[in-house]
C-alpha cells in the first residue's frame, strides 16, 4: 500500500496556500504525483435570469471567478516549479461539493483547507470536509488553515476506539504511519471486554500495525469531565504530534448530525493536519 495519486483541492481563501504546501511536502515525502482542482462554481448566481440581474452583473461575476482562479494558478505552478514531484493543474465548472468529491475517488488521498466560518471565497464550499469524508470514499486530509508544518507526518495520533470508522481509518493511513518516525495509539474511556476493546484495550491494534511496520506505543487516558474532543486536543500537544488520525466519532444515521459533537470540535479547533474516512 502506498501515495501514489494525491489530490489537493485549492480555492481562493487565505487558507489555500497553507493546504497547497502540506499537499506539495506530502507529496514530496511519498514521492507521489500531485493533481490540484479547483472548481469555478456556477451557483448560486446563475440561478437567477439574466434580466434579474442584468448581463452586466453575471458577466461581473463570472470574469471574478476566472481571475480567482487564474491567481490560484499562478500560486500552484510558483508552488511546484521547484519542486521534485509530477503535478498538473485541474480547472473544471460545477458545484464545489460534488466536483471535489468525483475528483477525489480517483486518488488515494485528498487534501483539504480547514473552514473558515464566516467567509465563503470563490471556489470554497463551507461544508466541503463534510461531503467528501462522508461522500468520497477515500481518506482525507484536513489542513489548519494558518499551519506551517517543521515536520510531515513525523510523529502521527491515532485516535482508536475499535470503531468500523475508527479501523477505516488506521487503514487509510497505514502509507504515513509507516513513513513516520514515532505513533502514539490514543485510547479516551477505554470499555474493556469482549464487545470493547479487549481486556488489554489496544493490544490488537498495535499488533496489527506491528505487522504493517508500525511500532506504536499505546496509551490509555480517563477524559474525566473533560469532553473526548477537547481531549484529544490535548494530547496531540502532549505528544507533539504534527499529523493525527481518526475515524468519525458519534452516529451516522442522520446526515445532518454527522459531524456534531466529538468531530465537529476537532475540525474546527485542530492545530495539526488530520486524516478521516468512513
Amino acid at each position: 500500500m502506498a501515495l501514489n495519486d494525491i489530490l489537493v483541492h485549492i480555492d481562493s481563501s487565505p487558507a489555500a496556500p497553507a493546504q497547497l504546501d502540506y499537499a506539495v511536502r506530502l507529496a514530496e515525502k511519498h514521492e507521489a504525483h500531485l493533481s490540484a482542482l479547483y472548481v469555478i462554481a456556477i451557483a448560486p448566481i446563475h440561478q437567477y435570469t439574466e434580466a434579474d440581474l442584468g448581463p452586466e452583473l453575471i458577466e461581473a461575476h463570472d470574469r471574478f471567478m476566472r481571475e480567482s482562479a487564474a491567481e490560484a494558478k499562478a500560486m500552484f505552478d510558483a508552488r511546484v516549479a521547484n519542486s521534485s514531484i509530477t503535478a498538473e493543474w485541474r480547472q473544471v465548472e460545477g458545484a464545489v461539493p460534488e466536483m471535489v468529491v468525483l475528483h477525489s475517488r480517483y486518488a488515494d488521498l485528498a487534501v483539504l483547507g480547514q473552514r473558515i466560518v464566516g467567509r465563503l471565497d470563490a471556489g470554497a464550499a463551507p461544508e466541503l470536509p463534510d461531503h467528501v469524508v462522508l461522500d468520497v470514499g477515500r481518506p482525507a486530509v484536513d489542513v489548519p488553515h494558518s499551519f506551517e508544518p517543521q515536520t510531515i507526518g513525523s510523529r502521527v495520533l491515532l485516535a482508536w476506539n475499535a470503531s468500523r470508522d475508527a479501523a477505516r481509518a488506521a487503514n487509510d493511513a497505514l502509507p504515513i504511519l509507516q513513513a513516520a518516525d514515532d505513533v502514539r495509539v490514543m485510547i479516551i474511556n477505554p470499555e474493556k471486554g469482549i464487545m470493547g476493546l479487549g481486556e488489554l484495550p489496544g493490544a490488537d491494534i498495535a499488533t496489527h500495525l506491528a505487522r504493517h511496520g508500525v511500532k506504536a506505543e499505546v496509551v490509555e487516558v480517563t477524559a474525566g469531565r473533560k469532553k473526548v474532543g477537547d481531549e484529544l486536543l490535548s494530547q496531540i500537544n502532549a505528544f507533539n504530534a504534527d499529523f493525527m488520525v481518526m475515524g468519525s466519532y458519534g452516529s451516522f444515521r442522520l446526515r445532518e448530525l454527522v459531524f456534531g459533537g466529538t468531530t465537529r470540535r476537532i475540525l474546527e479547533a485542530m492545530t495539526v493536519p488530520i486524516l478521516m474516512s468512513r
